[in-house]
């Protein structure tokens, strides 16, 4: 087989497959805000000994800074039916420098063995391949002061401070953008499935739907967060990419810090201030009258309206992350629920506090409870991946 790069299309007579590779990134530039650029996409067939047939994948990863503190989450999606049906690759299928957490940018290889086992060798076969980046951060596993207060300050039972104990995971960088969820509408949304009315207005979100199921995003609005989406939606996107919501603890633990910053196993790394009000410390946001994330608050002179995401890098948390305060508040993992709701699919908790919050409203401790059903303009979600 011979290699074929962007779009084109390479095929071998001998395994009688067609396959057509795309690059997430480069096909329209402007709506792939927050996926890494990745390019120059090429698959090749092999046989060995011992595992069979494979497919190799090749692209070009165009970041410079990545690291084991902050890698790239890279997944793959294929198509046996040219582009009509889509799903995600196992990553327990996959081997090689470039899937997964990849810890350095250039050239990557994935291997993909047993192509000829997985129905992916055929003359029926016309193999699509899609790869996709997102940006992460570690938090170090290891012991972190944890205090909630769900239902509205309302429920005592939990507002207790105690320390807690969590393994490593990786949390995506920023929220999940516009663009990022125009993209998985685009190959998923037939019927309008994950996309609702109150998306299409430009000032507010941007995603409009056009005729075939077709998704696009207003001129402006990519790099913003996605919002008006439930939390089962948000969850169906992250199942689409391979990742889920993070717990209300992870989700703290990443806003505040452990107690060891490099975590439990080495502790050579102490944080500062483990009982942190926000992730930069315990300043309000608009300390000196320099901002620190986006909230509202009654002399900032402007209508509150949403941020690109990581517009306030300068104050990620202690891990990296980017606006864990503020701009819209994120779905988390967990319901909030009564003895008299048990069995229920209640209440989820939601953190962080939005664009249209106060300074209180977007520090560690406060959290409110949202019907897994409702879509607000002020709620969003990014993903984790556990270790």
């Amino acid at each position: 087989m011979r290699r074929g790069g962007g779009a084109r299309r390479c095929a071998t007579a001998t395994a009688g497959i067609a396959i057509a590779v795309c690059s997430a990134f480069l096909t329209l530039p402007a709506a792939r805000a927050q996926w890494l650029p990745v390019r120059d996409v090429s698959v090749d067939s092999g046989t060995t000994e011992v595992a069979g047939q494979f497919l190799a994948i090749d692209y070009q990863l165009d970041v410079a800074d990545l690291s084991a503190l902050s890698p790239a989450y890279v997944f793959v999606r294929c198509s046996l039916d040219g582009g009509a049906h889509w799903a995600l690759v196992p990553a327990h299928q996959l081997r090689g420098d470039g899937h997964d957490l990849v810890t350095s940018g250039g050239r990557k290889t994935i291997m993909w063995w047993g192509s000829e086992q997985l129905g992916l060798m055929g003359e029926q076969v016309e193999l699509k391949v899609s790869v996709r980046a997102i940006r992460m951060v570690r938090v170090a596993g290891g012991s972190f002061v944890a205090k909630f207060i769900p239902g509205g300050g309302f429920d005592d039972s939990k507002s207790r401070l105690e320390t807690e104990t969590l393994p490593t995971f990786h949390l995506a960088r920023c929220e999940t953008t516009i663009a990022m969820y125009a993209d998985y509408l685009n190959e998923t949304g037939r019927n309008g499935r994950g996309w609702n009315r109150l998306m299409a207005n430009p000032e507010r979100c941007g995603i409009q739907r056009e005729e075939n199921d077709r998704y696009t995003v207003s001129a402006g609005r990519e790099n913003h967060p996605i919002n008006y989406v439930s939390w089962y939606e948000a969850q169906a996107f992250l199942h689409w990419c391979g990742l889920r919501l993070p717990t209300e603890r992870e989700w703290q633990k990443s806003f505040r810090g452990g107690l060891f910053l490099d975590g439990d196993e080495t502790k050579r790394l102490q944080n500062p201030k483990p009982e942190r009000k926000y992730p930069w410390g315990d300043e309000s946001p608009e300390a000196g009258g320099f901002w620190r994330c986006n909230c509202d608050v009654a002399d900032r002179n402007r209508a509150p309206q949403l941020s690109p995401v990581g517009s306030y890098t300068r104050f990620n948390s202690p891990y990296g992350a980017s606006d864990l305060s503020g701009n819209v508040a994120e779905w988390t993992l967990d319901s909030y629920a009564t003895s008299y709701h048990a069995g229920l699919d209640g209440y989820r908790m939601v953190r962080g506090g939005s664009y249209m919050d106060p300074a209180a409203g977007c520090d560690a401790l406060a959290g409110a409870s949202q019907l897994p059903v409702k879509r607000a303009s002020i709620v969003g979600f990014r993903g984790m991946r556990p270790n």
